[in-house]
């Protein structure tokens, strides 16, 4: 059978790869075209754009790069045509996803959408749209299955896909990863993600790293994304005393003592490798005041949400400060007690998200689908 898999980001690239790897083990002539990254490539998928030519976040920066974003829906339509799929496969990205669910389902082609958009945060309208253009729902946070079932939707709760990426994870040798990376086996680790969208890190790391010289004990490394260059970096890091360490996140994290973390996907990684981190976001001001009137949720944090209390400490647009993540460092990094209420809320927040196999979940519901097809 034909796949068409479509992701606007790091993660998708991830949980998609996986994805098509357990589609393939139960279709093993599968075809499969794909919007991502290297590593859907990676599993053998025909890679059509590349997810840093799609990824536009904030109201502003989309609508200054509508043009841009209507000939990708543009092309995509006709490919999708010429490459005639038995299902596509959306995973996240909704701005983009649900007009090519639209014209997937006015074509008669199988519309399953893997990693739901956050439609129950904001845009709830759109769940109509979804009801009426999705085949099948495949969540991976266990409070979006009722909350599809309230509409009537054919959901299905797979399990989170991280824990699939845990599981796979060896432990690292501390001494050794960090002689191997030119750092300093005597001092701590503090470490940087400010995410993977060229805006978003030009954005969070001038501000992180503000916070270095207010701790000359510690020893700072950025997780750098894949689809950024070592150049880009540079020219934001300047004379800055920090590492940059590419395609080793988890390494870094396991022996990290506490993590400064841009909101999104990175902020449940890190839960769930059990580093202490204080949440960071800072957008576009016109676009964070139009989101702060739609989204209707107590928190931005993953960990927060699934949780539903405030596990991690969210700094949010003018509350992002060098001053203010210093303070909740402190705390991390020095205070017993928080220490332990914070592992302990990890423990409960990784029995919450159940086990592993979300991408063999995911893939035995599609292929068993189309099957009966």
């Amino acid at each position: 059978m034909k796949y068409y898999v479509i992701a606007g980001e790091a993660s998708g690239d991830l949980h998609g790869s996986n994805l098509i790897a357990s589609i393939k083990k139960r279709d093993p002539r599968a075809k499969i075209r794909a919007w991502g990254g290297d590593l859907m490539k990676a599993q053998g998928a025909t890679l059509v754009k590349h997810y840093r030519d799609l990824a536009f976040m904030g109201f502003v920066e989309v609508l200054m790069h509508l043009r841009i974003i209507l000939n990708n829906l543009k092309f995509c339509k006709k490919d999708i045509l010429n490459f005639a799929p038995d299902a596509i496969i959306l995973i996240d990205y909704p701005g983009f996803n649900i007009k090519v669910a639209k014209f997937a389902h006015k074509h008669n082609i199988k519309v399953y959408y893997y990693i739901s958009p956050q439609v129950w945060a904001w845009k709830k309208r759109r769940v109509y749209t979804l009801k009426k253009v999705v085949d099948k729902m495949l969540v991976i946070l266990p409070f979006e299955k009722p909350f599809y079932e309230e509409y009537d939707m054919d959901v299905h709760f797979v399990g989170h896909p991280l824990l699939d990426e845990m599981s796979k994870l060896k432990n690292v040798n501390r001494k050794v990863f960090l002689k191997q990376n030119n750092l300093d086996p005597k001092k701590e680790v503090i470490a940087l993600l400010p995410g993977s969208r060229t805006q978003e890190v030009s954005r969070m790391l001038e501000i992180m790293l503000k916070v270095i010289e207010l701790y000359p004990e510690y020893q700072f490394v950025i997780a750098a994304a894949p689809s950024l260059t070592e150049e880009f970096y540079k020219s934001l890091i300047g004379k800055e005393n920090v590492t940059l360490l590419f395609n080793k996140t988890y390494q870094l994290l396991q022996v990290a003592s506490a993590a400064i973390v841009t909101s999104g996907t990175a902020t449940l990684e890190t839960a769930l490798l059990y580093v202490p981190e204080v949440i960071c976001y800072k957008g576009n001001p016109i676009s964070y005041r139009i989101a702060k009137n739609l989204i209707k949720i107590k928190y931005i944090c993953l960990v927060n949400l699934i949780m539903d209390k405030p596990v991690v400490k969210e700094l949010i647009q003018d509350d992002l400060t060098p001053e203010n993540i210093k303070s909740e460092l402190d705390q991390l990094l020095t205070n017993p007690k928080r220490q332990r209420a914070i592992l302990e809320d990890y423990d409960e927040l990784r029995h919450v998200l159940g086990n592993a196999g979300a991408s063999d979940n995911a893939a035995s519901i599609i292929v068993s689908d189309l099957k009966k097809k």
